[in-house]
């Protein structure tokens, strides 16, 4: 984050720098996401409010992190609201969470899935351990 204040309006670039995404990501969010609403100023130049910063920050996790659409995401906006995305926007998998062991049945948590069902879910879990696990092999060659 920059030197300014944490209360301090962004640029698209300060808040595009800070989450690592391009500006046009950013942009193409506002389309999508009502929530994000940055105030513009002369010549269209827009300003992100701390809240708005959060708010993509979740936005950010959940559809890279935990692996969701952007449908899914606004689903979980419009079920839960923005505020409780922007008050845990730095924990990973918040909707999703998964106890270490994928494979077991009751180790899947309780809270609500909604970008897959948990049959896909597991699928995608194993295939995913199959790819560290040959990367890790890849890595040691």
């Amino acid at each position: 984050m920059s030197s300014k204040s944490p209360e301090a309006f962004r640029t698209i670039s300060e808040v595009s720098k800070d989450l690592s995404l391009p500006q046009h990501v950013l942009r193409f969010w506002e389309t999508k996401f009502v929530q994000i609403k940055p105030i513009k100023r002369g010549g269209g130049r827009r300003y992100y409010r701390p809240e708005d910063v959060k708010l993509l920050k979740g936005i950010k996790s959940l559809l890279y992190n935990d692996g969701y659409t952007i449908r899914g995401v606004q689903k979980v906006i419009k079920e839960n609201g923005t505020k409780k995305l922007i008050k845990v926007e730095t924990e990973n998998k918040i909707f999703t969470e998964y106890e270490k062991d994928n494979n077991d049945q009751s180790n899947i948590s309780s809270t609500p899935h909604h970008s897959m069902n948990d049959s896909k879910r597991r699928k995608l879990m194993s295939v995913l351990e199959d790819l560290v696990k040959l990367k890790k092999n890849l890595d040691n060659k």
